[in-house]
Protein backbone atom coordinates (compact mmCIF):
# COMPACT_ATOMS: atom_id res chain seq x y z
CA UNK A 1 0.00 0.00 0.00
CA UNK A 2 2.69 2.49 1.04
CA UNK A 3 4.91 1.60 -1.88
CA UNK A 4 2.01 2.16 -4.26
CA UNK A 5 1.26 5.57 -2.75
CA UNK A 6 4.90 6.63 -3.07
CA UNK A 7 4.94 5.33 -6.61
CA UNK A 8 1.90 7.39 -7.58
CA UNK A 9 3.73 10.51 -6.46
CA UNK A 10 6.83 9.72 -8.47
CA UNK A 11 5.30 8.21 -11.61
CA UNK A 12 4.58 10.71 -14.30
CA UNK A 13 1.33 9.51 -15.85
CA UNK A 14 0.16 12.45 -17.83
CA UNK A 15 -0.37 14.19 -21.12
CA UNK A 16 3.16 15.25 -22.06
CA UNK A 17 5.06 16.51 -25.03
CA UNK A 18 8.67 16.98 -26.09
CA UNK A 19 10.17 18.91 -28.99
CA UNK A 20 12.32 16.13 -30.48
CA UNK A 21 14.68 16.37 -33.42
CA UNK A 22 13.81 14.37 -36.55
CA UNK A 23 15.93 11.26 -37.05
CA UNK A 24 16.15 8.16 -39.13
CA UNK A 25 13.39 5.57 -39.22
CA UNK A 26 15.67 3.16 -37.33
CA UNK A 27 16.22 5.58 -34.45
CA UNK A 28 12.50 6.32 -34.23
CA UNK A 29 11.69 2.61 -34.09
CA UNK A 30 14.31 2.07 -31.40
CA UNK A 31 12.90 4.99 -29.43
CA UNK A 32 9.37 3.63 -29.66
CA UNK A 33 10.52 0.21 -28.50
CA UNK A 34 12.38 1.51 -25.46
CA UNK A 35 9.49 3.82 -24.63
CA UNK A 36 7.18 0.80 -24.45
CA UNK A 37 9.69 -1.12 -22.35
CA UNK A 38 10.12 1.83 -20.00
CA UNK A 39 6.37 2.04 -19.51
CA UNK A 40 6.24 -1.60 -18.49
CA UNK A 41 9.17 -1.66 -16.10
CA UNK A 42 8.60 1.65 -14.32
CA UNK A 43 5.93 0.17 -12.04
CA UNK A 44 8.04 -2.68 -10.60
CA UNK A 45 11.03 -0.34 -10.43
CA UNK A 46 8.85 2.10 -8.52
CA UNK A 47 8.06 -0.54 -5.88
CA UNK A 48 11.74 -1.32 -5.50
CA UNK A 49 12.57 2.36 -5.24
CA UNK A 50 9.91 2.88 -2.56
CA UNK A 51 11.51 0.24 -0.35
CA UNK A 52 15.00 1.66 -0.92
CA UNK A 53 13.71 5.18 -0.24
CA UNK A 54 12.32 4.28 3.17
CA UNK A 55 15.45 2.34 4.03
CA UNK A 56 17.89 5.12 3.09
CA UNK A 57 15.85 8.07 4.38
CA UNK A 58 17.47 9.91 7.29
CA UNK A 59 15.02 12.74 7.94
CA UNK A 60 15.43 15.59 10.36
CA UNK A 61 12.84 18.08 11.51
CA UNK A 62 14.34 20.73 9.24
CA UNK A 63 14.50 18.44 6.20
CA UNK A 64 10.88 17.38 6.68
CA UNK A 65 9.68 20.98 6.84
CA UNK A 66 11.77 21.99 3.82
CA UNK A 67 10.63 18.96 1.86
CA UNK A 68 6.98 19.64 2.65
CA UNK A 69 7.35 23.23 1.45
CA UNK A 70 8.65 21.96 -1.89
CA UNK A 71 5.94 19.31 -2.12
CA UNK A 72 3.04 21.71 -1.65
CA UNK A 73 3.40 23.76 -4.87
CA UNK A 74 4.01 20.53 -6.77
CA UNK A 75 0.69 19.16 -5.52
CA UNK A 76 -1.08 22.39 -6.44
CA UNK A 77 0.40 22.36 -9.94
CA UNK A 78 -0.57 18.73 -10.51
CA UNK A 79 -4.06 19.41 -9.22
CA UNK A 80 -4.56 22.35 -11.58
CA UNK A 81 -3.17 20.40 -14.53
CA UNK A 82 -5.36 17.34 -13.89
CA UNK A 83 -8.42 19.58 -13.82
CA UNK A 84 -7.62 20.95 -17.28
CA UNK A 85 -6.25 18.03 -19.25
CA UNK A 86 -8.61 16.03 -21.48
CA UNK A 87 -6.55 13.00 -22.40
CA UNK A 88 -6.98 11.72 -25.97
CA UNK A 89 -9.89 14.12 -26.60
CA UNK A 90 -8.14 17.36 -27.44
CA UNK A 91 -4.77 19.05 -27.18
CA UNK A 92 -4.87 20.83 -23.84
CA UNK A 93 -3.22 24.25 -24.05
CA UNK A 94 -5.05 26.14 -21.31
CA UNK A 95 -4.45 26.54 -17.60
CA UNK A 96 -0.93 25.49 -16.60
CA UNK A 97 -0.50 23.94 -20.07
CA UNK A 98 -0.35 27.48 -21.44
CA UNK A 99 2.95 27.95 -19.60
CA UNK A 100 4.60 24.53 -19.78
CA UNK A 101 3.88 21.51 -21.95
CA UNK A 102 4.37 19.18 -18.99
CA UNK A 103 2.81 20.65 -15.84
CA UNK A 104 2.03 17.19 -14.48
CA UNK A 105 5.60 16.05 -15.05
CA UNK A 106 6.93 19.29 -13.59
CA UNK A 107 4.71 18.86 -10.55
CA UNK A 108 5.93 15.28 -10.15
CA UNK A 109 9.53 16.45 -10.30
CA UNK A 110 8.75 18.91 -7.52
CA UNK A 111 7.26 16.06 -5.49
CA UNK A 112 10.39 14.00 -6.08
CA UNK A 113 12.58 16.94 -5.07
CA UNK A 114 10.53 17.41 -1.91
CA UNK A 115 10.87 13.77 -0.98
CA UNK A 116 14.61 13.87 -1.67
CA UNK A 117 15.02 16.89 0.58
CA UNK A 118 12.95 15.28 3.31
CA UNK A 119 14.93 12.03 3.12
CA UNK A 120 18.31 13.80 3.27
CA UNK A 121 20.15 11.17 1.22
CA UNK A 122 22.36 11.72 -1.83
CA UNK A 123 21.84 8.09 -2.80
CA UNK A 124 18.13 8.81 -3.19
CA UNK A 125 18.90 11.86 -5.32
CA UNK A 126 21.17 9.78 -7.54
CA UNK A 127 18.54 7.03 -7.89
CA UNK A 128 15.89 9.57 -8.86
CA UNK A 129 18.12 11.10 -11.52
CA UNK A 130 18.94 7.71 -13.00
CA UNK A 131 15.28 6.67 -13.10
CA UNK A 132 14.25 9.93 -14.70
CA UNK A 133 16.95 9.73 -17.37
CA UNK A 134 16.52 6.03 -18.16
CA UNK A 135 12.76 5.61 -17.72
CA UNK A 136 10.79 8.82 -17.81
CA UNK A 137 12.57 10.74 -20.55
CA UNK A 138 11.90 7.88 -23.03
CA UNK A 139 8.27 7.72 -21.85
CA UNK A 140 7.91 11.47 -22.37
CA UNK A 141 9.41 11.17 -25.85
CA UNK A 142 7.01 8.35 -26.74
CA UNK A 143 4.00 10.31 -25.57
CA UNK A 144 5.24 13.31 -27.51
CA UNK A 145 5.32 11.26 -30.69
CA UNK A 146 1.73 10.19 -29.99
CA UNK A 147 0.61 13.80 -29.50
CA UNK A 148 2.36 14.81 -32.71
CA UNK A 149 0.55 12.13 -34.68
CA UNK A 150 -2.83 12.77 -33.06
CA UNK A 151 -3.12 16.56 -32.90
CA UNK A 152 -2.21 18.71 -35.95
CA UNK A 153 -1.77 21.81 -33.78
CA UNK A 154 0.84 20.20 -31.58
CA UNK A 155 3.86 21.37 -33.59
CA UNK A 156 2.92 25.04 -33.21
CA UNK A 157 2.18 24.50 -29.52
CA UNK A 158 5.56 22.79 -28.99
CA UNK A 159 7.40 25.63 -30.74
CA UNK A 160 5.97 28.25 -28.40
CA UNK A 161 5.65 26.48 -25.04
CA UNK A 162 8.69 25.08 -23.16
CA UNK A 163 8.74 21.40 -22.33
CA UNK A 164 9.35 21.96 -18.60
CA UNK A 165 10.36 25.37 -17.28
CA UNK A 166 7.30 27.64 -17.60
CA UNK A 167 7.16 30.64 -19.90
CA UNK A 168 6.22 34.00 -18.37
CA UNK A 169 3.13 34.68 -20.49
CA UNK A 170 0.32 32.28 -21.44
CA UNK A 171 0.22 30.67 -24.85
CA UNK A 172 -2.66 31.45 -27.21
CA UNK A 173 -6.09 32.79 -26.39
CA UNK A 174 -7.30 31.52 -23.05
CA UNK A 175 -10.89 32.53 -23.74
CA UNK A 176 -11.46 29.51 -25.95
CA UNK A 177 -9.72 27.03 -23.65
CA UNK A 178 -11.47 24.57 -21.39
CA UNK A 179 -11.86 25.82 -17.84
CA UNK A 180 -10.70 23.95 -14.78
CA UNK A 181 -13.04 21.10 -13.82
CA UNK A 182 -13.09 19.49 -10.39
CA UNK A 183 -14.86 16.52 -12.01
CA UNK A 184 -11.77 15.90 -14.13
CA UNK A 185 -9.60 16.21 -11.03
CA UNK A 186 -11.56 13.41 -9.35
CA UNK A 187 -11.81 11.38 -12.55
CA UNK A 188 -8.03 11.39 -12.90
CA UNK A 189 -7.75 10.42 -9.22
CA UNK A 190 -5.25 13.17 -8.59
CA UNK A 191 -6.30 13.25 -4.92
CA UNK A 192 -4.22 10.10 -4.48
CA UNK A 193 -1.07 12.21 -4.86
CA UNK A 194 -2.08 14.29 -1.82
CA UNK A 195 -2.93 11.19 0.19
CA UNK A 196 0.38 9.64 -0.79
CA UNK A 197 2.36 12.70 0.27
CA UNK A 198 0.67 12.79 3.67
CA UNK A 199 1.30 9.08 4.24
CA UNK A 200 4.95 9.19 3.21
CA UNK A 201 5.68 12.26 5.31
CA UNK A 202 3.93 10.60 8.25
CA UNK A 203 6.16 7.54 7.88
CA UNK A 204 9.23 9.77 7.78
CA UNK A 205 8.05 11.49 10.95
CA UNK A 206 7.70 8.11 12.64
CA UNK A 207 11.18 7.16 11.45
CA UNK A 208 12.53 10.44 12.83
CA UNK A 209 10.94 9.89 16.23
CA UNK A 210 12.03 6.27 16.49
Amino acid sequence: MLQNLILRNLILRNQVSEDSQPGSQLSETTGDTWSRVARRIRVPLGFIFAVVYLWLARPTRTSLIAGALVLLPGLVLRGLASGHVQKDKQLTTGGPYAYTRNPLYLGSLMLAAGFAIAARSWWIVAAMLVMFAAIYIPVIAGEERYLRRTFPDYDDYARHVPRMLPRLTPYGSQQSETAYSSARYWKHREYEASIGCVVVLAVLVVKLVW
